[in-house]
């Protein structure tokens, strides 16, 4: 890692120069952080498990015409992608009330939605990324109109897979968060998905339990990140029952 240039560094992630022209490689990190960053912690093998949850949900969403900037795993805690000139927003699907929604409009936790609702965030840290509209997102340039509808038709699509995959192992989906970025290839440009998927970016509870299987197990002091983590790749069949070993990854769709 140290050889490579480093390109950018999140809160779990880091990019760095990618083998080759148009690539960057994508480290999964172990540190959790909460409220922006106000609250941390590093929670062992969590960027190994992000790596091979994504890479799994990633090469499905591919399989099925979804397009974005996975290429192949590399090892425990580094992915092959392509690189891409991120939107400056998040898309946050939403088809249970959870999190924020419920305090911004007073929905009691677990209130089925009526429908699949997207929001808007402008992806900023000093600002703690606030709500946007479609007006703000094309009045200040950060995505067309084109780009936009483009935005909410593939991640409806996204949402309509993974609802169905989650429901197939037993965890209900209850929101997540997305990002897009433009892929230059020649003169073409396409939009396409990129960042990870996961339980760092995903509300996943148990369908008969409510149990929470994702971040929110550090956001609320509930314990057991990890185990919550690991349950959630057993269940895609990903990790066999004794852990996070290194297996082989699934086939990449270029």
């Amino acid at each position: 890692m140290t050889r490579r240039r480093r390109v950018y560094e999140g809160k779990a992630k880091v990019l760095f120069e990618g083998p080759e022209p148009g690539t960057l490689v994508q480290y999964f990190k172990d540190d959790a952080t909460a409220f922006n960053g106000e609250k941390k912690a590093t929670v062992t093998g969590k960027g190994v498990l992000n790596n091979r949850i994504s890479e799994h949900l990633m090469t499905k969403l591919a399989e099925i015409g979804i397009q974005n900037h996975f290429i192949r795993r590399l090892n425990m805690r580094e992915q092959l992608i392509k690189e891409v000139e991120i939107i400056p927003v998040e898309v946050i699907i939403r088809n249970i009330a959870a999190g924020s929604i419920c305090k911004r409009l007073g929905i009691a936790e677990g209130t089925p939605l009526p429908r699949p609702i997207i929001e808007y965030c402008f992806k900023s840290d000093e600002l703690n990324d606030p709500l946007v509209s479609e007006e703000h997102i094309t009045a200040f340039g950060w995505a067309n109109p084109l780009e936009l509808d483009d935005i909410m038709s593939q991640s409806l699509r996204v949402n309509d897979f993974l609802l169905g995959l989650f429901a197939g192992i037993g965890i209900r989906l209850v929101d997540f968060k997305l990002e897009f970025g433009r892929f230059y290839e020649g003169d073409e440009m396409q939009i396409i998905l990129a960042d990870e998927i996961s339980p760092d970016n995903c509300r996943l509870w148990d369908a008969a339990t409510n149990k929470k299987l994702d971040k929110d197990r550090f956001r609320r002091d509930l314990g057991g990140v990890e185990d919550a983590y690991q349950e959630v790749a057993r269940r895609l069949g990903i990790i066999p029952e004794g852990g996070p070993g290194d297996l082989q990854g699934t086939t990449a769709i270029q």
